[in-house]
């Protein structure tokens, strides 16, 4: 039986690397994009070592030149993808909203929701047109609800589920399914990116709590594929013990 294959966008570290490497374990031939070329690389060579064929194509999600060129130098079986795994995502700063930086909402604006566009415009018509396939969109609990000084970061995840329900409903004449996985808190290079690189204050936003690892949410990613076919997991919110929403967090 031929292997199916998940393009996973940022699949060079944190969610994106983990979810390669599961569905890798899993059976599954994977296309995995992100913008450094080097852990492209490292990551691909870690699932071909779980016995995936990989395809590694580097761009950055927010050129939409890119994503198309991207996309339509699949061939073959490589053009049919699976499952597609938005994943390709950041929060930038930590500010009042009256007080944050204009260019960093243009990239968590262009990255989390634009790019998620992109690609969702170039793979799902190939999935409604083989009436299969799988859209998993790694959105946030910030996008349930704002969380102090997340503001725009909070806007987008909640654009991700808004854009995951809306294509839900498209497609339901299909049989494409779609999920919007909520992440918590999750320890991986998340709050390293937030903070510009400020390793003290990124390792203070899981002080005192055991947070999620990205394993951990690849493992319920890799679920939501695996369901039967009438079976769809529309939406999963997934949080540390000791977390109760976006905001309400008990530290020990």
């Amino acid at each position: 039986m031929e292997k199916k294959i998940a393009l996973i966008t940022g699949a060079t570290s944190g969610i994106g690397e983990a979810c390669a490497l599961r569905f890798a374990h899993g059976g599954y031939n994977l296309i995995l994009t992100g913008r450094d070329g080097e852990r492209l690389k490292a990551v691909g060579d870690a699932a071909i070592n779980l016995g995936a064929e990989v395809l590694t194509l580097q761009y950055d999600v927010r050129d939409l030149a890119a994503c198309e060129a991207a996309v339509n130098s699949l061939t073959g079986r490589w053009a049919a993808v699976d499952v597609l795994i938005n994943n390709a995502g950041l929060a930038l700063g930590l500010e009042k909203e009256y007080m944050g930086d204009t260019n960093q909402w243009d990239t968590m604006i262009d990255t989390n929701i634009k790019g998620l566009l992109y690609m969702t415009r170039l793979i799902v018509p190939g999935m409604v047109a083989r009436d299969q396939g799988h859209v998993i969109n790694i959105g946030s609990v910030a996008g349930d609800a704002a969380y102090a000084n997340g503001n725009v970061y909070c806007a987008t995840k909640a654009a991700v589920k808004a854009i995951t329900d809306g294509l839900r409903i498209d497609v339901m004449e299909s049989s494409v399914r779609v999920t919007n996985i909520k992440p918590g808190l999750v320890e991986t290079n998340f709050s390293v990116t937030r903070f510009s690189g400020d390793t003290e204050k990124a390792a203070n936003v899981y002080k005192g709590i055991k947070p999620l690892t990205g394993t951990d949410i690849a493992d319920v990613a890799f679920y939501a594929a695996s369901a039967p076919p009438h079976v769809q997991i529309a939406e999963v919110l997934v949080l540390a013990t000791h977390q109760a929403s976006g905001s309400a967090i008990y530290r020990n």
